[in-house]
């Protein structure tokens, strides 16, 4: 799993909660990628575009160390700077594996990253 890894304080949200939420902002290719990836689990997730909300910038900034990088992706109270689709689905299965939808348990089972991912695993024998 990525090294941008965050625990937050936040006294609303149960620390076994999945819900999922993505920060991203328009024109940014890795945020484009992970929203095609987690569209294409089937995964439910809310957006954030932290161009149009103050609150989810500086939520950002907070588990970013003062940067706006996205994407940024909470979960309950865990924060992935960064991610990929795999490590999002990962830290899912992790708080709430009911919360997975088929098509995304398949895509955790088969060890791939994506289109990518397995196009590396078959050249290479390894996890994309």
């Amino acid at each position: 799993m990525t090294d941008d890894l965050h625990r937050f304080e936040d006294d609303t949200v149960p620390p076994a909660d999945a819900a999922v939420t993505v920060f991203w902002r328009p024109g940014c290719m890795f945020c484009s990628s992970l929203l095609r990836g987690l569209e294409r689990t089937g995964l439910a997730f809310d957006r954030v575009d932290i161009w149009e909300d103050e609150d989810a910038a500086a939520f950002v900034r907070s588990v970013a160390d003062g940067n706006e990088t996205v994407p940024t992706v909470r979960i309950g109270d865990l924060a992935l700077v960064n991610p990929s689709t795999r490590d999002v689905l990962r830290a899912v299965a992790d708080r709430d594996p009911d919360a997975l939808p088929e098509t995304a348990r398949g895509e955790l089972a088969q060890g791939g990253s994506g289109r990518v991912g397995q196009i590396l695993g078959r050249l290479f024998g390894a996890d994309g």
